[in-house]
Parts: structure tokens; C-alpha cells; sequence
């Protein structure tokens, strides 16, 4: 007997219900905050940012206007050497290498690995005199293999600067993604896991002198006492959106859980179909602790499939227009990725956030089966 699922539609991600399903809350703080007139570098912020840095463990937390840009006050508070190489995976937005080159650095892509993650193997291979240090990127959520990569940093006296943008609460070996190097940074865009109503970012470090560096640039280079004591930006997280995001983070570990939940399923209802590729289960292993930020598979005729989810009502999106950054021709890179080429050729990411349900993976999950006779 054959089992025809109902028709859906079920959007990649859900703004609006996303909005509604707590709108009492945010029209609250935004009468809050707007009839106190709070709107830059106010309580709100402060208070967000202190409760972010108890969250990870780190001494500071410093909200900007986005992670693109905490990205670039980052490598500048790190003291990056103009001509300096830094070797990143080209599986990443073009924002993780831009933030080097703005800062006057030498952006080095190399592979990533069946996780989708920065291979530390190409990352050794890549290494040459002129480089100075490494910036692994916790993509969909996940955090890479960091006893591997601070194992190559050490040996050869390079150092780390993360972009986790995709991974807050993300962990391995019990340490979370961020707190790896010399500094790390958040991205709170609409659709992450924190997601705010618009841009906004921010950079995490245990280092009170970069702290305070990324505190001068975030700020037009102006010090506690008003004082221009250097140039800087103006990338500031606003206080009304901190305050947003203040909210959401009491009830982050929910959050999690639920994408935890939802991963499960679909490892379970899809880990047999042999044309696909998934990301490691939620309790793949005891090393990492993965917070779903995205669910991005490998699938074989991935845009055949595409179609037919799409005709199924589901919502599917291939990552950065479907390109890894060495393949953008205007960046003329000159390098040959082929596992990262294949990849981009197989990806394809599902439904993943708090407005999908068990019932939507089982919708999606039985239209995948179907598609490839499963």
C-alpha cells in the first residue's frame, strides 16, 4: 500500500512565525527600550554582553554591528602583520576571508573534510613562511577538530583567530567554539541559532588587551573618557537589539535542544538512503557537542532533489549561491580544491530552526525517500 503524505509547505526558514510565536515579548522590550530613549551602548548592551561572556566562559563579550566586522577589529586587535598569510577552508561566506584582506593580511583557502569543516591536514600542507596564523570556521554549528589545529599552531608558532558565527554553544572536548584562540566571534543575524531583527555581531576573547583594542574600534577609536586615542569604526551593537537577544538567550539551552532533537530525526529516518551524505548525529561521538545551526547534507542529482522537495512544498537553500570562495573569479584564487569542488556540487541544506517539527522532518524525510526509491 502506497502512502501519500498531505501537501505542506514548509519554508527553509520562518520569519514571520518565528517573529509571532513570541511577539508580546519583543513588543515589550521595544516599548521598554524606546521609552527610555536607550538606544546606544546602553544597560541592555552591557548586560547582554556580560551574561553572553558567562554563557561561554570568557572574560569578555563585546557586541558589534556585525560579524564581518568583528571579524576584521579582531585580526586588527591581534596586531595582524600587513602581508601576513592566514589559512581558512574556502567552505565558508566570503565575509571569513574579506575580514583578513581588509585588515591587510593574505587569505589562504584550503579543503575541508567529510564534516564540511577546515581539514587539518590541508591545513599543515598549506603552511609556508610568510604564514602567521589559522582561522578555523565552526560552520552549521559544529566546531572542528581543535586539538588537532592547536596542535599545529603550537608546532609552528602560529595562532588562531575563530570565526563562529554559526556555532554559539557549539562545543569540543567539552570547551566551546570561540574561546579556541586568540579571539573569536559571534554572528546574531536573523536566521542563527541568537538571531536578532537585523545585523549584529560580536567578538569573545580572554585577553583584556585585545578587549579593550576591539572596545577603542568598535567605537570610532574613543576611550572610556571620550577621548580619540586612535582611528577606529563605528560598528555597535544597538541596545535594542541586545535586549532582544538578552531574551532569546535565557532560553538558548531550549533552542539547542530542539535542534538537537530534530538532527536525530532525520539522522534516523535518512541514515540508510545510500545517496546521501549527512552530518554527523547528534551523538555521533563524546567529543562534540553540535548545535545545528544549519542541516547540510550531500545528495547525489542534489539538484534533481531540489526540485522535487521544492514541488513538495519544502524549502531548501544551497550555501553562498553554491560556491566555496576560491571559485568566486573575481577573488583570483589560484588553487586547486577538488574535494571542496565535489562538495559544492553535492550540498544541500534541510529545514533546521524552532518553527520546523518532528512531523515536518518526517514530511521531508518520506518525500527524500521517494525521490530516490528509498
Amino acid at each position: 500500500m502506497t502512502v501519500t503524505a498531505p501537501a505542506r509547505t514548509i519554508p527553509f526558514f520562518n520569519y514571520k512565525t518565528a517573529f509571532a510565536a513570541r511577539e508580546n515579548e519583543y513588543v515589550a522590550i521595544f516599548r521598554d527600550v524606546l521609552r527610555r530613549g536607550a538606544f546606544i551602548q546602553q544597560k541592555d548592551l552591557a548586560e547582554f554582553e556580560k551574561h553572553l561572556a558567562d554563557y561561554i566562559g570568557v572574560r569578555h563579550a563585546i557586541g558589534v554591528g556585525n560579524a564581518t566586522d568583528g571579524l576584521l577589529m579582531a585580526w586588527k586587535a591581534v596586531g595582524l602583520e600587513p602581508g601576513a598569510e592566514v589559512i581558512f577552508p574556502s567552505h565558508t561566506m566570503v565575509a571569513s576571508p574579506a575580514s583578513v584582506a581588509h585588515a591587510g593580511g593574505v587569505p589562504v583557502p584550503v579543503e575541508c573534510g567529510p564534516d564540511h569543516l577546515i581539514d587539518p591536514d590541508a591545513i599543515e600542507a598549506a603552511i609556508t613562511d610568510r604564514t602567521r596564523a589559522i582561522m578555523p570556521v565552526q560552520l552549521n554549528g559544529r566546531t572542528a577538530d581543535m586539538d588537532r589545529i592547536m596542535d599545529i599552531a603550537k608546532r609552528r608558532d602560529l595562532f588562531l583567530v575563530e570565526d563562529s558565527a554559526q556555532a554559539l554553544g557549539s562545543q569540543f572536548g567539552g570547551r566551546f567554539a570561540g574561546t579556541f584562540g586568540r579571539a573569536g566571534v559571534f554572528s546574531f543575524y536573523p536566521a542563527k541559532v541568537l538571531g536578532c531583527f537585523g545585523d549584529g555581531g560580536a567578538v569573545v576573547t580572554n585577553d583584556d588587551t585585545i578587549a579593550e583594542r576591539v572596545l577603542l574600534l568598535r567605537d570610532h577609536g574613543r576611550n572610556s573618557q571620550g577621548d580619540v586615542v586612535q582611528w577606529g569604526f563605528n560598528s555597535r551593537l544597538d541596545n535594542l537589539q541586545a535586549a532582544i537577544l538578552d531574551l532569546q538567550l535565557r532560553d538558548y539551552a531550549d533552542v539547542i535542544r530542539h535542534r538537537r532533537t530534530l538532527a536525530g530525526a532525520y539522522d534516523e529516518l535518512l541514515g540508510n538512503v545510500a545517496e546521501l551524505a549527512l552530518p554527523p548525529g547528534p551523538e555521533a561521538d563524546s567529543v562534540h557537542f553540535d548545535i545545528y545551526q544549519n542541516y547540510e547534507i550531500e545528495a547525489t542529482d542534489r539538484d534533481g532533489l531540489r526540485t522535487h522537495l521544492s514541488a513538495a512544498g519544502v524549502g531548501t537553500i544551497i550555501q553562498w549561491g553554491g560556491k566555496a570562495v576560491h571559485q568566486f573569479a573575481g577573488l583570483h584564487f589560484r588553487v586547486s580544491l577538488p574535494k571542496t569542488d565535489r562538495m559544492f556540487q553535492r550540498c544541500l541544506m534541510l529545514p533546521m530552526n524552532m518553527t520546523v517539527t518532528l512531523d515536518d522532518v518526517e514530511y521531508i524525510a518520506l518525500h527524500i525517500r521517494k525521490f530516490y526509491g528509498a
